[in-house]
């Protein structure tokens, strides 16, 4: 016997019935992304690995250890491309958008779904394969926008029944003003220079900004007394931020100002924020975003302002299931239920009307070696599928060119009382029954 094969580490399969649980998800996601107009754009999983290090940052931990990076198989004049499964959505989008032009006619509002790829140990929440949602709204400026994309966060959570969460806000100013508080940052660090790790050692002339974001609690008092950045940004940065706030405020969603909140990407600018959970441990952040103004220009593109978002599904669904919300697994509609193999063409030929008009029929399948089975297995079979109702096709029904119509989620009693005959030669009349 040959080797098992299995799924590489950190890469998992998403099996039935967990499967229905992401659709009904991406379901909700669609409906609601449709009521704010936003439109779908779907990217190549594999991009040049210089869009992620222009774009993520080449000091970040992605482009430094995370990436799945390759040389891919020389061309006919002998070069080799550079190549990286997509660790994250946006740098793809606005690659994309830049391609193609899109903002030629105006602003455009994007969203994706789609897995991601990052070499990193797995563990609970976080997976070398990883799926995310995000929204990407390019072109628009003004601070309605960034609070739209929050809003339309906040009404997802809504609609899918999760309300342990907060959110955090800040703003990171412009780039001349980072530049200012980057000076001060640096001097401070090196005054505590003793109190720094590892991390925060490289970082403190390349990417000062980004210990403030550190997870290491041993450094809390010297980040916590590191200068603020809200306290370098000038009036146009403030009015962005404070308009922002008055939207949230207006609509009735809380925030808390986080000075430390930085993010992990480099081309963010003014708007950052993330909405936290605190029932998932340490991989608490479910949605997290901010404007990045300048990630157009530097992709290659006109220089265009853009905001979005990504929130992980493993992190949103795994949620919903401490929550104790109930996720109902895609079930069909009614199940088939064939004594006599005899019956089949008749009974497909009801089915194939029956899925026309609307309804989900699950067909019960032989065995290959028993016949069709007993009408007590099937029906154990009926019940085991979720459907609502059983078709029964049996020899006195199909005797007087009918189908009985059993319920399955009632009581014994109630069930048996409520079984009906509907006719064959009418199957479109009475299929919405099985729909009510």
């Amino acid at each position: 016997m040959a080797e098992k094969l299995l799924a590489v580490k950190g890469m998992n399969d998403i099996l039935p019935p967990e499967s229905a649980r992401w659709e009904w998800l991406e379901d909700k996601v669609r409906a609601l992304m449709a009521r704010y107009a936003y439109r779908n754009i779907r990217t190549p999983i594999l991009e040049h690995t210089q869009l992620f290090v222009r774009g993520i940052g080449e000091v970040t931990d992605i482009v430094e250890k995370e990436m799945y990076s390759f040389e891919d198989r020389s061309d006919k004049n002998g070069d080799h491309a550079h190549l990286t499964m997509r660790p994250e959505s946006t740098a793809s989008v606005v690659r994309a958008v830049t391609e193609h032009n899109l903002l030629y006619e105006g602003g455009k509002r994007l969203y994706y779904m789609g897995p991601m790829f990052r070499r990193e140990r797995p563990q609970r929440g976080r997976y070398r394969q990883f799926h995310q949602i995000g929204a990407e709204a390019l072109g628009f400026a003004g601070p309605e926008v960034d609070a739209e994309l929050i809003l339309l966060a906040a009404a997802l959570w809504k609609e899918i029944g999760i309300t342990d969460w907060r959110l955090e806000i800040n703003s990171l100013g412009q780039p001349d003003e980072r530049a200012l508080h980057r000076i001060k940052l640096i001097a401070h660090f090196e005054q505590h220079a003793n109190e720094l790790d590892e991390d925060a050692r490289r970082r403190l002339h390349s990417n000062p900004l980004r210990i403030l974001d550190t997870k290491n609690p041993a450094m809390k008092a010297v980040v916590d007394s590191a200068p603020r950045l809200i306290d370098f940004l000038g009036a146009r940065s403030l009015a962005h931020f404070d308009a922002l706030k008055a939207i949230l405020d207006a609509n009735g969603v809380p925030w808390t100002l986080n000075h430390r909140l930085v993010r992990g990407l480099d081309y963010y600018n003014l708007t950052v924020f993330e909405f936290i959970t605190d029932q998932l441990g340490a991989q608490g952040t479910l949605c997290a975003g901010g404007r990045y103004d300048y990630l157009v220009e530097q992709i290659g593109g006109k220089p265009a302002p853009a905001v979005g978002w990504a929130l992980g599904v493993e992190r949103v669904l795994e949620l919903l299931q401490e929550s104790g919300r109930a996720v109902a697994p895609l079930a069909p509609d009614a199940y088939a239920v064939v004594p006599d193999a005899a019956a089949l063409p008749l009974a497909l030929r009801t089915l194939q009307t029956l899925r026309a008009a609307g309804v989900s029929v699950q067909m019960h399948a032989s065995s290959g070696t028993d016949g069709m089975g007993s009408m007590k297995s099937q029906f154990k079979k009926a019940d085991a599928s979720g459907a609502r109702f059983a078709l029964i096709f049996g020899e006195t029904e199909l005797a007087s060119g009918c189908v009985a119509v059993k319920p399955l989620r009632a009581g014994k009693a109630e069930a048996a009382a409520e079984q009906t005959l509907h006719p064959l030669a009418d199957v479109t009349a009475w299929a919405p029954v099985l729909l009510a």
